[in-house]
């Protein structure tokens, strides 16, 4: 099976089957079927691609409802530190958090539900990082959570010294104090 179930009631690793031989390698990152087949029904409208270089961290992001995402991540080139906090209400894993190397040798991908807060710190020298979003980004709706929350605790794995931030993801604010309209529902 190419779905990897975690902890968190939603939350998928995607391991697509990949085909190699003298020439490369080819497997397919995305398939409707597939994906249907295991429980992950979402129609992506937008995807999004970014450049990064070492420490850059981006997040921890996420939308408000009605303009939540679901977002399928994955890596180009390079290796990323990819992390969420599970922020809906009520779930058995709320406040907790899950971390997952993806890079572009391991090909794994992050299919991240709504209620996730979002985000990644580039561990190579660079990163080109891509997600697929059920989405489309509406600013108003944007919130987020500070990346060093004490009660979300998380191991970035880069020295603090060497994290580089966007001015806008130094002022989220913390857990305790995040805009949040997410509650559980049971799958």
């Amino acid at each position: 099976m190419p779905f990897v179930a975690t902890e968190f009631p939603g939350l998928l690793v995607f391991e697509p089957f990949i085909f190699k031989d003298e020439r490369g390698y080819f497997f397919e990152s995305y398939n409707q079927k597939l994906f249907q087949q295991n429980g992950a029904e979402m129609n992506f409208v937008q995807d999004n691609q970014s450049h990064s270089n070492y420490g850059v961290l981006r997040g921890l992001h996420y939308q408000l409802n009605p303009y939540s995402q679901t977002k399928l991540v994955r890596v180009l080139k390079g290796n990323i530190l990819d992390v969420v906090a599970d922020i809906r209400r009520g779930s058995p894993t709320y406040g907790k958090t899950y971390s997952i190397e993806l890079s572009d040798e391991n090909k794994k991908q992050l299919l991240v539900p709504k209620g996730f807060a979002h985000g990644f710190v580039v561990l190579s020298e660079t990163a080109d990082v891509m997600y697929k979003c059920d989405g489309f980004y509406n600013k108003a709706s944007e919130a987020g959570i500070i990346y060093d929350d004490d009660f979300l605790n998380i191991d970035w794995k880069v020295p603090a010294q060497k994290i580089k931030l966007s001015p806008k993801d130094l002022e989220l604010p913390s857990f305790e104090n995040c805009m949040n309209n997410f509650q559980f529902v049971t799958l």
